[in-house]
C-alpha cells in the first residue's frame, strides 16, 4: 500500500466510525477491499445475504445504543393488522392466496427528519465512502440517497412483545445495521430467493406463512455494529418476537440505483404516521422494475 493511499485510510471521515482495518473504505482500489466486496457479492448471489461482522467497532456500540435510546421515543408507533405483501386487506385476491393471510405488525420507525445529522447513522447514510461501497457490493454503478425526506434512512424499533413480521420489501436491495439487541428473541430470519420477478411462489410463501415452511428458512445472529446487505425484494422476511426488558433498534438505509425517488403515500402514512408535501407530489410517478404483487 502506497503512503498516500495509508493516509487517506488514517484520516478518512469514516476513521471514527468503523473497522477501517477490516473494512478499508478510504482504499477502493485495494486487494483488503476487494476481498471484501468479492465475499459479499458471492453471498448476495448465493443466498441475498451478507452480512459484515463488527462493521461498527465495539467501542462505539455505547454510542449506537444511546443514539438509539434517544431516537426511540420519536418513532410511529402504531400496531396493526396487515398481509406480507403490505397490500390492502380487502385486496380482490383468490381462496387460497398467501396474501389472505393477516398478521401483525408491531414494529415502529423513527423517520429520517427527526434523526441528527450528527449521528453514526446518519453520518454513515451520507457518506460519499460508504454509498460507493455499497454499490460495489450490489455490482452497481453508484447508489442514491432516496428523495424521501421520511424513508431514506430510519430507526426500526421493536419492543418486547412485538415483532416485525413476515414481508417483502419494495426496493430491491435493503442495508441495515443492528444497533441495539433484544434480550430475547428478534431474530431476523428470512427465506432466500422464495420468489423472482417472474414468479410470486405462491405455495411456498403460503407455506411459510402457515407455519409450515420451516425448511425455507434461515435465521440470522446479528449482533450491535454489524451490517446486512440484503435482497428483500425476493426474500420472505421478518424479525421475530422481541422477548426481555430490551427492545431490539435497527438503522435502515434505503438507497435507489436510481436518484428522486419518493415513497408512495399509503406506504408512507403505514409507516411514519404523516406525508409531506414530497410525497403529494410524486404520486402516481412510481416506476416498477417488476409486475410483482407489492
Amino acid at each position: 500500500m502506497s503512503t498516500s493511499q495509508s493516509t487517506s485510510q488514517a484520516t478518512g471521515p469514516l476513521i471514527d466510525l468503523i473497522d477501517t482495518a477490516r473494512y478499508p473504505l478510504a482504499d477502493p482500489g485495494g486487494p483488503a477491499l476487494a476481498a471484501v466486496v468479492a465475499r459479499t457479492r458471492r453471498d448476495l448471489a448465493a443466498t441475498g445475504c451478507s452480512v459484515l461482522p463488527g462493521f461498527v467497532p465495539a467501542g462505539r456500540h455505547g454510542d449506537l445504543r444511546r443514539e438509539g435510546a434517544g431516537l426511540a421515543p420519536l418513532a410511529h408507533y402504531d400496531v396493526e393488522t396487515v398481509n406480507a405483501y403490505n397490500i390492502p386487506l380487502d385486496a380482490d385476491l383468490p381462496e387460497g392466496h398467501p396474501g389472505r393471510i393477516r398478521i401483525r405488525r408491531g414494529n415502529a420507525f423513527v423517520a429520517r427528519d427527526r434523526i441528527p445529522p450528527e449521528t453514526i447513522i446518519a453520518r454513515l447514510y451520507s457518506s460519499a465512502e460508504f454509498q460507493r461501497f455499497v454499490a460495489a457490493c450490489f455490482g452497481l454503478a453508484e447508489v442514491h440517497e432516496l428523495a424521501d425526506p421520511l424513508s431514506g434512512l430510519c430507526l426500526n424499533v421493536v419492543n418486547p412483545g412485538m415483532e416485525h413480521p413476515w414481508h417483502f420489501d419494495t426496493n430491491e436491495f435493503t442495508v441495515s445495521m443492528l444497533t441495539q439487541e433484544s434480550a430475547e428473541g428478534g431474530a431476523f430470519e428470512y427465506c432466500p430467493n422464495i420468489r423472482s420477478a417472474e414468479a410470486e411462489n405462491l405455495r411456498d410463501v403460503r407455506d411459510v406463512l402457515e407455519g409450515r415452511g420451516d425448511r425455507l428458512v434461515r435465521r440470522l445472529a446479528l449482533r450491535p455494529g454489524d451490517l446486512q446487505l440484503f435482497k428483500g425484494r425476493y426474500s420472505l422476511h421478518r424479525v421475530s418476537t422481541v422477548r426481555g426488558g430490551t427492545a431490539r433498534h435497527s438503522a435502515i438505509f434505503a438507497y435507489s440505483a436510481r436518484p428522486g425517488v419518493v415513497g408512495s403515500v399509503a406506504r408512507t402514512r403505514q409507516l411514519f404516521g404523516r406525508v409531506l408535501p414530497a410525497h403529494l407530489a410524486a404520486e402516481g410517478n412510481a416506476v416498477r422494475g417488476d409486475r410483482l404483487l407489492d
